[in-house]
């Protein structure tokens, strides 16, 4: 990064000027180096979710929301989930490149042989009901991983943080599979170390001891694919919830557990689920027409699920590749599910109507997602539990850089105060009636 440039800020009520430095990324925005503003102006910025803050330098992820642009350390999505699998995508995050041959070997053998847990956490299942929501249960079970690995906490030894990062990623599976058996009363089923790690996730989640499952190919493959596909995405509220966590020395255990809590939020990780909620209430194919034009209307709170993104103003550059795996899944199993029909019906009938095409509200990779996942045979609650085996690789990885960086500090972002200015001190038989009466307000 260079920081050549400078940026001149005019305060218009006393005439004075203050430059700052404008840092040059390796691609993209330039950003303004705003740390001295406060001691220079005696002034913050105000910059409600930190939708114009740059919080952290970062070589990992990149995105474009005008083209449509997501890359990976220089890769875009599109190569990535065309062609190479998730652990080496896993590979790439976490160090930079792309393994060879051998490095892949060698990394693959590692997570491979992290993926059983501590035999105990089993009994911490128990502690939960058998209703508990699978994130709940998934926040816990992460968290408590700081309770049995012991050897792998301290942040500042390098092979600690080696091991942590290879245990997140092999286990979340695990736990993510354990969880989903909890809440339908089955055994758990072991890992096995001849499957791929998508292959043995479904094995995890969907085997029985009373007979042999055969993992089916085309859903392993759209498995692997969901799973590069929601791998990281930048800067967004989980991410950056791992980093301030991660940013006071909590032990990575923790910071992961934070950012799944973050996830679980509706305006996170649930959107997937919403499109199947969607489907639900349109109910039919023949409803279709009435509900895009509900779609249409400004004045109707029906939104089209799944169709157009926050970030991605021309297209969601994930959502082209997850549709082949949409419709090759639902072609292998030959489901015929009323839901997922009408799911394909309105992606036709949207892709052609005027409306969504200038608008560019294109289907999005949770549209295709959440339909790959129902048909697969997961129930909407564990949609978000997926979506956090998958960021786990991003969130680690961006945990891990962050730690690595000699200018960490703990985060401590400011505010724009707006209480009470300085007042006396009344001694509680003094305070009158205005004060009972903020008080009843505030009650009601």
């Amino acid at each position: 990064m260079a920081d050549s440039k400078t940026f001149t800020l005019t305060n218009d009520a006393t005439g004075e000027s203050f430059k700052f430095p404008v840092i040059e990324g390796s691609y993209g925005p330039d950003v303004i180096d705003m740390r001295k503003l406060y001691e220079s102006t005696n002034m913050f910025s105000y910059d409600p979710s930190f939708t114009s803050t740059a919080s952290c330098p970062s070589a990992i992820t990149f995105i474009d929301g005008e083209k449509g642009q997501l890359m990976h350390r220089g890769y875009s999505i599109e190569d990535l989930a065309g062609k190479s699998s998730f652990i080496e995508v896993a590979y790439l995050l976490l160090y930079g490149d792309l393994p060879s041959e051998k490095q892949l070997k060698e990394f693959s053998h590692n997570i491979t042989y992290h993926t059983m847990v501590h035999e105990q956490l089993q009994f911490f299942f128990r502690g939960f009901r058998r209703d508990a929501h699978p994130m709940a249960i998934m926040c816990g079970v992460v968290g408590a991983l700081s309770a049995f690995y012991h050897d792998s906490l301290d942040i500042h030894d390098l092979a600690q943080r080696e091991i942590s990062a290879h245990r997140l990623i092999a286990k979340l599976p695990t736990l993510a599979a354990m969880t989903y058996k909890y809440s339908i009363g089955q055994p758990f089923v072991y890992p096995r170390n001849d499957l791929s790690y998508a292959e043995n996730f479904l094995h995890m989640t969907f085997a029985v001891p009373a007979e042999p499952y055969k993992v089916n190919p085309v859903v392993a493959k759209a498995m692997d694919r969901i799973f590069i596909l929601h791998a990281d995405h930048e800067q967004n509220a989980s991410t950056s919830t791992v980093r301030q966590s991660g940013s006071s020395m909590a032990n990575p255990f923790a910071c992961i557990a934070a950012g799944i809590a973050s996830l679980w939020g509706a305006s996170h990780g649930g959107a997937n689920q919403e499109v199947l909620e969607m489907l639900a209430e349109i109910g039919h194919k023949d409803r279709i027409p009435e509900f895009l034009a509900r779609a249409k209307d400004k004045n109707d709170p029906f939104r089209l699920m799944g169709f157009g993104h926050r970030v991605y103003k021309n297209h969601d550059p994930r959502a082209a590749v997850l549709k082949e795996s949409c419709h090759e899944v639902l072609e292998d199993l030959g489901i015929e599910d009323p839901l997922l029909e009408l799911a394909m019906e309105l992606e036709k009938i949207a892709l052609q109507d005027e409306y969504f095409v200038s608008r560019k509200l294109f289907p999005n990779v949770d549209f295709y997602s959440g339909i790959i996942l129902k048909a697969i045979g997961f129930p909407t609650s564990m949609f978000t539990v997926l979506f956090a085996l998958a960021r786990t690789t991003g969130w680690v990885s961006q945990w891990k850089e962050m730690v690595e960086d000699p200018g960490m500090r703990i985060c401590r972002p400011r505010q724009l105060y707006t209480g009470a200015e300085p007042r006396p001190y009344v001694a509680l038989d003094k305070r009158g009636a205005s004060t009972e009466r903020k008080a009843s307000k505030s009650a009601a």
